[in-house]
C-alpha cells in the first residue's frame, strides 16, 4: 500500500467520524430541519420572486416570508386548541344533558333503529345494564374521563412548551436560512456529490418533482376534503364541527379508513338521534363526494406528478407514517421516487438494458 493510498484511507476515516459525530448533534433536531426543508423548497419559488421586487435584497425577502409562515402556522393551531378545550367541555355537558333527560332509557331502542348491527348493540347494552347496574353514572364517567384526556393532552402540550417553542425555534431558524442561503448550499451539496452529473441531474430533478407533488397532493386532498365535510358537519347540525373538521383533515392523508374514519361515526351518530334523513344524507355525501375527491385528487397530484405507481404510493405512506411518525407520510412517497430513480439509473448504465417502462398508473 503506497503512502498516497495510507493519507487516502485515513482522510476518509476522519471524514465519516466527523460526519457521524455532526449526524449525533444534529439528531435531536431532524424532524424540524426536514419540515424546515419542506416547507422551504415549496415556497422557495416565492423567496425568489419577492426578493426580486425587492431589488436583490434576499436576507430583507427571507425574514418576511418567515414571519408570514410563522403566522400562517402558529394562529390556526392556538386557535384549534381552544376550541378544543372549549368544545371537550361542550361534548361532557352534552352527554350530562341526554343523561337527565333520560336518553339511558331511549338508548337500546335508538341503537336497534341502525342499519347496520343495531340489534347487537341493544342487546350489548342491556346486557352491559344488568352487569353494571347503573349505566348513568358509566356514561358519565366515560364523558368525564373523555373531556378531561383532552384537557389534559392540551394542558401537557402547554406544560412541555419548552419542548415544542424549542423544536418550532429550530425549524424557523432553519427555514430563514434555507431561505438566505439555500441556493449556494445546494449548490455546494450538489458539486460534492459523487456521481455523474447526468446522474445528479436525474436525481434532483426526481427530488423536486416528488417533493412537489406529494406535498401539494396531500395537503391539498386533505384540506379540500376537511372542507367539503366539514359544510356536511354544520349543515347537518352536527355537534363540534370545528373538531370534527380538523380531525378530518388531519385522518385524510391515511389510505385506510381516512376521513371515513370520522363521517362514518358521525352517520351513526345521525342514525342514533335522527332524523334518518340526516343520516342518509352523511353517508351519500361522505361516500360519494368526500370519498371521491380523495380518488380523484391524489392520483392527479401525486401518482402523475411523482410518478410513483398507487401500490407503492399507498405502502409508502402507511409505511412512511409507522417509521418516522407524521412526517413519514411526506417522506415515504420522497423515499419511493428516489428509489424508482436509483433503479432507473442502474438499469440504464450498469445492467445494459433500457429504463424502467413507466408505471401503468402513470398514463391513466
Amino acid at each position: 500500500m503506497t503512502r498516497q493510498q495510507l493519507f487516502s484511507i485515513a482522510f476518509f476515516a476522519v471524514l465519516v467520524l466527523l460526519l457521524y459525530q455532526i449526524g449525533l448533534m444534529f439528531r435531536p433536531f431532524l424532524f424540524p430541519i426536514l419540515w424546515a426543508v419542506i416547507l422551504a423548497h415549496l415556497t422557495f419559488p416565492v423567496h425568489a420572486r419577492l426578493s426580486s421586487w425587492m431589488g436583490g435584497r434576499e436576507t430583507l425577502s427571507a425574514a418576511l416570508l418567515t414571519l408570514a409562515i410563522i403566522a400562517l402556522v402558529v394562529m390556526p393551531l392556538l386557535l384549534l386548541g381552544v376550541m378544543l378545550v372549549k368544545e371537550a367541555r361542550g361534548a361532557e355537558q352534552a352527554v350530562r344533558g341526554w343523561i337527565v333527560s333520560g336518553g339511558i332509557e331511549r338508548l337500546p331502542d335508538q341503537l336497534a333503529r341502525l342499519p347496520i348491527g343495531g340489534d347487537l348493540l341493544r342487546d350489548a347494552i342491556r346486557q352491559a345494564e344488568t352487569k353494571q347496574g347503573n349505566l348513568e353514572s358509566f356514561f358519565l364517567s366515560s364523558a368525564r374521563t373523555v373531556s378531561e384526556f383532552l384537557v389534559n393532552e392540551v394542558s401537557d402540550l402547554i406544560r412541555n412548551v419548552f419542548l415544542l417553542v424549542a423544536d418550532f425555534l429550530v425549524m424557523v431558524v432553519t427555514l430563514f436560512f434555507f431561505f438566505k442561503d439555500g441556493r449556494r448550499w445546494l449548490s455546494s451539496a450538489y458539486e460534492l456529490i459523487p456521481l455523474d452529473a447526468a446522474h445528479k441531474q436525474k436525481i434532483f430533478r426526481r427530488l423536486d418533482q416528488t417533493v412537489r407533488a406529494v406535498v401539494k397532493g396531500l395537503l391539498l386532498t386533505a384540506i379540500a376534503q376537511g372542507l367539503l365535510a366539514g359544510v356536511a358537519y354544520w349543515a347537518l347540525g352536527v355537534p363540534f364541527p370545528v373538531v370534527l373538521t380538523a380531525l378530518t383533515m388531519l385522518l385524510a392523508p391515511l389510505p385506510f379508513g381516512g376521513t371515513a374514519l370520522v363521517w362514518v361515526p358521525v352517520a351513526l351518530y345521525l342514525f342514533w338521534v335522527g332524523p334518518v334523513g340526516k343520516a342518509l344524507v352523511m353517508l351519500a355525501w361522505g361516500a360519494g363526494v368526500v370519498t371521491t375527491v380523495d380518488n380523484i385528487l391524489k392520483p392527479v397530484l401525486i401518482g402523475q406528478g411523482a410518478q410513483i405507481p398507487v401500490f407503492l404510493l399507498m405502502f409508502s405512506v402507511l409505511g412512511g407514517l409507522a417509521l418516522y411518525g407524521v412526517i413519514g407520510i411526506f417522506l415515504g412517497p420522497i423515499l419511493a421516487g428516489l428509489l424508482i430513480t436509483t433503479l432507473q439509473i442502474y438499469r440504464e448504465e450498469y445492467s445494459g438494458r433500457d429504463a424502467l417502462p413507466a408505471p401503468a398508473s402513470e398514463s391513466d
